[in-house]
């Protein structure tokens, strides 16, 4: 591992809960997928199977923010592992559901509580911001953190497959709900690096999302999310028409491969200058490289355009964490990340659904126009909000401590 990384965990309990944070991830990318293979095992319905995917993404995206506020309020032990036990009751039931074939609605509401899953990677990013705010190591640790979520999404999906597959049709979503019950407990036992709970009395009161900076941020993150999730969707038929289904997930793997090589590299580098600028480029790279996908016309071409899609990705995401950081309350700061991953929640879900109806009316190139098309409009957006993101929030609801510390890195 590069010097600047393995100087990260320096710091003590820091291998302890990144180890936790990457286990408790898996589930992130298993889940979903582990459900779409279960159910079209036991019952051939790929209509039902892809409803109950998407609600539990919905529901995830609902309800995640209301679960980092009030981490943000509580501390993380004290709400995560209660969230927890309500995500795992409802996979439980969930399996027993789908396997005993008992009726559609408590297959619906299962997957709505599984919903309750907390966003372990704000968790993790908010231990990393409470060790090395303010230095030049918090730079890299948000670039480690996407490494580990590209990680996730390379080899999670494989392995839920696999193991639906291979062994039983729950043996997917069973093995991310005991990745999520081993991080999320084996993370809240780490008190030593919890970060400090800010109770509601020393916040400015409501949402995180009232700042506006978040609002440019989340909104852009809609559009990039219906990226990824058409991009997904339309790769998959792409292979399927050539006949090569099984080869999408290894395209798939190369276009988050592409992502975390960017990762590894952003991650050494040191930048100077407004973050807002560099974010900016970023989500025009990630437009401009969805125009190579409308002219491909075989599975290589495909395999290599996504990896050089997926180059910009991890550097757009990390210096998102960090515009977050100026935007937002550091009281709020768990809440702010979690809206992000809301975001593309909502994104994935509406990109996947646009990229199937253009599928079924138009054929598979032509559902790339909904990867396209989803990046100019990230663009418009984040071009209409750049001025909001140059104008970084007051740190409201702080203490008297942290606002005199941030007048004296203003002054430094």
């Amino acid at each position: 591992m590069p010097s600047p990384y393995r100087a990260l965990f320096a710091a003590p309990g820091s291998k302890g809960f990144s180890a936790a944070g990457f286990v408790g991830r898996m589930p992130l990318s298993m889940m979903g997928i582990g459900v779409v293979t279960m159910i079209s095992q036991i019952s051939g319905r790929y209509g039902l199977a892809g409803a109950l995917s998407a609600t539990i993404a919905l529901a995830a995206a609902a309800i995640g923010p209301q679960i980092s506020r009030l981490v943000d309020q509580h501390g993380q032990r004290r709400v995560l592992r209660p969230a927890t036990l309500v995500a795992l009751a409802s996979a439980a039931g969930l399996l027993l559901a789908a396997r005993f074939g008992w009726p559609d609605w408590v297959l619906f509401l299962c997957a709505a509580g599984i919903g309750s899953v907390p966003s372990l990677g704000a968790m993790i990013r908010a231990r990393w911001a409470a060790l090395y705010r303010g230095t030049p190591q918090l730079h890299t640790a948000y670039s480690f953190e996407s490494v580990v979520d590209e990680v996730c999404f390379i080899f999670g999906p494989i392995v839920s497959i696999g193991l639906s597959t291979a062994w039983f049709p729950e043996a997917g979503p069973l093995l991310a709900a005991c990745f999520l019950a081993v991080g999320v407990f084996w993370l809240t036992a780490q008190r030593a690096t919890e970060p400090a709970p800010h109770p509601r009395g020393h916040q400015g009161g409501g949402s995180a999302l009232r700042a506006r900076g978040l609002q440019v941020l989340v909104a852009t993150f809609v559009a990039t999310g219906a990226i990824f999730g058409a991009v997904d969707v339309v790769t998959v038929a792409f292979a399927d028409e050539r006949g090569h289904k099984g080869a999408a997930s290894v395209v798939l793997a190369l276009y988050a491969a592409g992502s975390c090589v960017a990762g590894i590299v952003f991650g050494l580098l040191r930048f100077t200058g407004a973050p807002q600028r560099r974010w900016l480029l970023g989500i025009c790279a990630m437009a401009v490289s969805m125009i190579p996908l409308l002219l491909v016309g075989n599975l290589p071409f495909l395999a290599v355009a996504l990896f050089v899609a997926g180059l910009s990705i991890a550097p757009t995401m990390i210096t998102t964490m960090s515009l977050i950081e100026e935007h937002v309350p550091r009281a709020q700061l768990t809440e702010g990340m979690t809206w992000i991953s809301t975001g593309l929640a909502v994104g994935v879900a509406l990109g996947s659904s646009v990229a199937g109806w253009v599928i079924d009316a138009a054929g598979a190139r032509a559902g790339y126009g909904v990867p396209a098309v989803s990046g100019a409009v990230a663009v418009a957006v984040g071009f209409l909000g750049y001025r909001r993101l140059s104008r970084p929030a007051p740190r409201r609801g702080g203490t008297v401590e942290q606002h005199s510390e941030r007048e004296e890195r203003h002054v430094a």
